[in-house]
Formats: structure tokens, C-alpha cells, sequence
């Protein structure tokens, strides 16, 4: 046992530290009911085929960092390292991606293999929105504007979107040709990674980070250059239409997706509260994956946030526990079982209530409701139980309506009055 230990990459979470996890969930979830967006969950086990087909081969997902072994049918399965291919796979095998339009929302645990880090683990925790069958520009207005607005009601600061074209496949084709002869030219002067990417996927260049190949890059061809008047044009109305909603902006045009099923928008939410890893949110336009993946010819847009960055930059308010309503101070054996009962009432309106276990003393059980902060106390003793009644009370002893009261274990209605003029007061 002594030397058992979790795997490096993935850690535990203990309640204290899982009050801040839990606060963030409850707004994203809230933000993503408002708008009307459902929820869908895959297995965190799949086909490794399926993420091979819907990443690409050629990313450092699939060849590095992915999770895969052969189970025992001599099957190989992987741990799933993102959502997007899992829904798409869902929906093509469910009938669903041709039959209506869809907003649907997924949250859990992902894993890659690579170099842990603050924010970064190899199992880490992601938020996946995906607009399945629009196709207009304005559902890539509304996801942009959606994942914009989350990060704000988190009070996340020093916000920065970047956004890019990536025009249809015909603009992507025309500007591939080019830009590869441009590549071959200057490929001494690209890093290795980059030179071994110039015929896997070409278009990943572009973002690449290391610093000499990104000032070679700057005298690179532009895809914005070999758009046609419609890619043109929808870029021009996104922008456009960002702007009305004022959400700021800035053209990154070395922001790509580098496999031919992405399409038209890419875009990506970074904060310079975050240091080197700066990208909270990443997201695009991936109009040709579902048919690629052997559906139908579906749009789709979507998003992904790593949920471990954004307990990172989450306001500290979030941290802050939700203090206990009601302390249930109990002592003797017929008064533990009167407690326990009352304690079950209690939890039917929606109140955050501690019964004591402890069997200690009043005067302990006191302290330790003290230490809970605790709005209100119960006290049932050997007393309370042969009279069949018990006292609950404000705790500090202020605020509004009755302070404390004597209420009879079966007089349900007075103890509701007396929680809805003390505990759920406005």
C-alpha cells in the first residue's frame, strides 16, 4: 500500500477544493439551459478507428498523446482525448444528425498523453458545445457569443477573441497549392516539427508557436487572399455582426484547423490572466466532418473549454462554501431518532441541513455549528423528545420574523411557517 499513489497527470479532488469545481458547473449549466442548448453523454471509451477518422492521422492527438490499447477482443479501444468525434459518431449511428437541428452540450473527463502542467493534466476535464445541421452564419455568431458570455458571468478577465476564415474546401485547395510551393522554398528555415508536417498537414504550420517560424510565416501567402466573393462575404457578416453584438475582436489569420473537413469560421477566447497557456476556448466550423465520418452532409459548429483552465482564472468568490441553514443539535437515544426524522423534513425545502452524529455534548455540538456558521440550530434533548417538541432558532439570534420557536415534531405547518419567515425571506 505504501507504494500505491495516483498516476502523474491525474489528480484528486476533495471537497474543499470541489466547491469551487461545483459553483462553476452550476453557472455553465444554468448558461447553457438559458439557451436552450441539451445535453448528450458518450462513452469515455471508443473505437480507436473513430478518433483516428475524426481528429486525422496526421495531429499529434492521434500519433502522441492518445490512450489506446487492445482490450480482450483484440479490439483497440482509446479513452476518449475530446467530444466532438463522439457526438458526431452518436448522432450518425442514432439516426439523428440528418433529422433536425441540434444544440446540444457535454461535459466530462478527456485524456492525452502529454506533459502535465498547471491547467493541463492527462486526465482533464472539458466543456463541449456543438451546434449540429446550422449552417448560417449566425449560428456561428450565437456559439461565439455564447462561449463569450460564459466565460464573463465567471468573471474571467482580460478576455481576448481571435478570429479567422478558413473559407469553403474549393478556398482551402486553391490556397494549399500555393502555400506548399511557398513551404518548400523556405522549409530550411522552418523548425523540424514543421518540416515534417509539410505533407501531413501543411495547414497546422500556421500555428505553429515556435518564434522563428512564426517571423518566417509573416511573408507566408494568406488564405484570406484566395477566398471566394461568398467565403468573402460571410466573413465580412460575421464580423459585422460581432460587432453589433459588441463583443471585440481581433483577425488572426495564422488561426487554422488543419483538416479538410473544417470550414469557413475558427476561432479561439484566450485571457492574459493565464500566462504562456492563454487559450481558454477553442472552437470552429466543421461543416464536412459528419460526412466524412460516413453520415450525411451535415454543418456544424462548436466549442471546447478545459474546464481545469477555468477553475484556474474563476473569480475567488466562487470558493466560498454556501453556509449550513440548519444545525441539528441532538443527545439520547429516543432524541437522535426524533432528529433524524425532523432532519428528512427539512431537506424537502431545499435547505442545507447538518445533523450532528457525533453523540458529544450540547456544548461541542454548539462550537461545531458555530464553526459551520450556521444560520439556525435545532436542540433536541431528553426533554424535547418526552414533551414532543423541539427548539429552532436563528442561531446569532437576528433578522427577521420569530428568532426561535417551540414547535411540536408533528406540527409540520408551523415549522414551514417559521423556515419560509426566517431561512427563505428575500
Amino acid at each position: 500500500m505504501d507504494n500505491l499513489k495516483n498516476l502523474r497527470g491525474t489528480v484528486d479532488l476533495f471537497p474543499d477544493q470541489l466547491i469551487k469545481w461545483q459553483n462553476v458547473e452550476k453557472i455553465l449549466l444554468e448558461q447553457l439551459s438559458r439557451a436552450s442548448i441539451r445535453e448528450i453523454r458518450t462513452p469515455i471509451l471508443e473505437m480507436t478507428e473513430l478518433f483516428i477518422r475524426g481528429i486525422g492521422e496526421g495531429t499529434d492527438v492521434v500519433s502522441k498523446e492518445m490512450y489506446t490499447f487492445l482490450d480482450r477482443g483484440e479490439r483497440s479501444c482509446t479513452l476518449r482525448p475530446e467530444g466532438t468525434a463522439s457526438v458526431a459518431r452518436a448522432l450518425i449511428q442514432n439516426g439523428i444528425s440528418s433529422n433536425s437541428l441540434q444544440k446540444l452540450w457535454y461535459m466530462g473527463p478527456m485524456f492525452r498523453y502529454e506533459r502535465p502542467q498547471a491547467g493541463r493534466q492527462r486526465q482533464f476535464h472539458q466543456l463541449g458545445v456543438e451546434f449540429i445541421g446550422h449552417d448560417s452564419v449566425r449560428s456561428d455568431v450565437e456559439i461565439i457569443a455564447l462561449a463569450w458570455d460564459i466565460l464573463s458571468k465567471l468573471g474571467i478577465k482580460e478576455l481576448n477573441l481571435e478570429i479567422n476564415t478558413l473559407g469553403d474546401t474549393n478556398d482551402r485547395l486553391n490556397f494549399q497549392k500555393t502555400f506548399l510551393k511557398w513551404l518548400e522554398t523556405n522549409k530550411d528555415s522552418l523548425d523540424l516539427d514543421s518540416q515534417n508536417r509539410i505533407s501531413k498537414n501543411p495547414l497546422r504550420i500556421l500555428d505553429s508557436k515556435n518564434i522563428q517560424t512564426k517571423k518566417v510565416l509573416e511573408n507566408a501567402p494568406r488564405l484570406l487572399n484566395f477566398l471566394s466573393e461568398k467565403s468573402h462575404n460571410r466573413y465580412l457578416d460575421l464580423k459585422r455582426q460581432l460587432e453589433v453584438l459588441k463583443i471585440p475582436y481581433v483577425e488572426n489569420f495564422n488561426l487554422v484547423r488543419g483538416l479538410d473537413y473544417y470550414t469557413h469560421t475558427a476561432f479561439e477566447i484566450t485571457s492574459g490572466a493565464l500566462g504562456s497557456q492563454a487559450t481558454v476556448c477553442g472552437g470552429g466550423r466543421y461543416d464536412n466532418l459528419i460526412k466524412h465520418m460516413g453520415g450525411p452532409n451535415t454543418p456544424a459548429i462548436g466549442f471546447a473549454i478545459g474546464l481545469e483552465r477555468l477553475i484556474l482564472l474563476a473569480g475567488k468568490e466562487l470558493e466560498i462554501p454556501r453556509n449550513t441553514d440548519i444545525y441539528i443539535i441532538n443527545q439520547g437515544f429516543i432524541a437522535e431518532s426524533l432528529a433524524m426524522d425532523v432532519s428528512r423534513k427539512l431537506r424537502n425545502y431545499d435547505l442545507l441541513v447538518e445533523l450532528d452524529l457525533s453523540g458529544a455534548s450540547f456544548s461541542k455540538q454548539f462550537k461545531k455549528a458555530n464553526k459551520l456558521k450556521s444560520k439556525s440550530i435545532i436542540v433536541i434533548g431528553d426533554d424535547e423528545a418526552v414533551n414532543g417538541e423541539f427548539i429552532i432558532r436563528l442561531f446569532d439570534q437576528s433578522g427577521n420574523g420569530n428568532a426561535e420557536e417551540v414547535i411540536s415534531f408533528e406540527n409540520d405547518i408551523k415549522l414551514e411557517n417559521w423556515i419560509k419567515n426566517n431561512l427563505l425571506v428575500n
